[in-house]
């Protein structure tokens, strides 16, 4: 496929590579980011709104914003997993009381109200905390009438980038585009019922987990995606 995508918002094929898919492509998330907004350079034209993942997503997404000449935002996803471990991924919650779990898993797992009920409570107060903490009282980037660009580190369910896309949807977008350095094609695919148009750099036929392909792949920090949002501010009020 192309390397650079036609802004369409129309719900195209998603881009990305299927052969050649290599383990370790990427330095780092900056490094994932710079090469993810290259591929996404034509999208300028139609002065998205940017909003990164919280919080691995956010640094890629800085890059994307900085190529793109875009504002910057973050979106909060917690993700919600089984009370005891082994821990396996049931769905995910976002800002806006969005809640996306995977039903199936949940009945087959004989998961009942309460225990599901404890665990989004307590994802609920940490989700919480964290849109105090990284917006410290500001509002929000207006998503209305505007095109945005959802970006996370990788997707691998698909839950969190789901929870994402819905709460943005919510707040008004009027086109979504998700964009991910790497997605399992079954899971890029699945993408295109809930975004308007998926871009990707790899679509590997089988998956491990994102972090497989990053050389450097560690924690990100409250602290840094505050200081990406702040960095953002500040650029978008001296312009």
């Amino acid at each position: 496929m192309s390397d650079t995508p036609s802004p369409s918002g129309g719900g195209g094929p998603e881009q990305g590579s299927t052969a050649n898919h290599t383990v370790g492509r990427f330095a780092d998330r900056r490094d994932a980011g710079r090469r993810l907004a290259r591929r996404l350079a034509s999208f300028a034209d139609l002065r998205p709104v940017v909003v990164g993942v919280s919080r691995g997503g956010v640094p890629v997404a800085a890059e994307v914003a900085d190529r793109l000449g875009a504002p910057l935002d973050v979106i909060v996803v917690g993700r919600i997993e089984t009370p005891w471990p082994p821990k396996l991924g049931l769905g995910a919650i976002a800002e806006g009381g969005v809640c996306v779990l995977d039903l199936e898993l949940i009945a087959e797992l004989h998961l009942v109200a309460e225990d599901l009920g404890s665990v989004i409570h307590r994802e609920g107060l940490e989700l919480t905390r964290r849109v105090r903490r990284y917006r410290a009282g500001a509002a929000a980037v207006t998503l209305s009438g505007r095109d945005v660009v959802v970006v996370d580190d990788g997707v691998a369910t698909g839950a969190t980038a789901s929870a994402a896309i819905e709460a943005v949807r919510r707040s008004g977008a009027e086109v979504v585009i998700l964009a991910v350095p790497v997605a399992p094609i079954a899971s890029a695919s699945a993408m295109r019922t809930v975004a308007d148009e998926v871009v990707t750099m790899e679509r590997p036929p089988w998956f491990v987990g994102i972090g497989d392909y990053y050389r450097s792949f560690r924690p990100v920090t409250d602290e840094e995606v505050v200081a990406h949002l702040t960095r953002d501010a500040a650029a978008r009020r001296a312009q």
